[in-house]
């Protein structure tokens, strides 16, 4: 299961997601602790139950209770999310919707995230001009 469509998880579940991802692992107790306005005990150990049928998470049984943890790393889980909306509110164009983010109003970048866009755009740069040199062979090896 490579894109688990977590934008199509519900206020609750999403939070308890974020629980997860900020602790690395946690029990319903722990989970249930680190929720605003948490819901009974039972409710959480559902939920967990159903989060981890959809395949976001899994749980392994320490000193009798269960600890769960995300599947994906929230790292894994951003990039499917942003791949998702460039391409369906950017037709794929990263140029558009970083253009987008750059012209929002209230959401202006500051010098220093300039400067570090700058540098993720040479990057880019030198990481495409790397690949137009590239032997079949060697491309494999820089996916794996």
């Amino acid at each position: 299961m490579t894109n688990k469509q977590l934008h199509r998880l519900g206020p609750r579940e999403r939070q308890i997601m974020d629980v997860l991802h900020a602790r690395d692992r946690a029990s319903v107790a722990e989970v249930l602790d680190a929720l605003p306005d948490p819901p009974s005990y039972s409710a959480v150990r559902r939920l967990l139950a159903i989060l981890e049928e959809k395949g976001h998470l899994t749980h392994e049984e320490i000193n009798g209770r269960y600890v769960y943890r995300t599947v994906q790393s929230w790292t894994a889980v951003a990039r499917s999310a942003m791949d998702q909306v460039v391409e369906s509110f950017f037709g794929g164009s990263i140029e558009n919707a970083v253009a987008t983010l750059l012209t929002a109003r209230g959401n202006r970048p500051s010098e220093d995230e300039l400067q570090r866009l700058e540098a993720l755009i040479q990057q880019a740069r030198s990481y495409t001009h790397s690949e137009e040199h590239e032997t079949p062979e060697r491309a494999e090896e820089v996916n794996l």
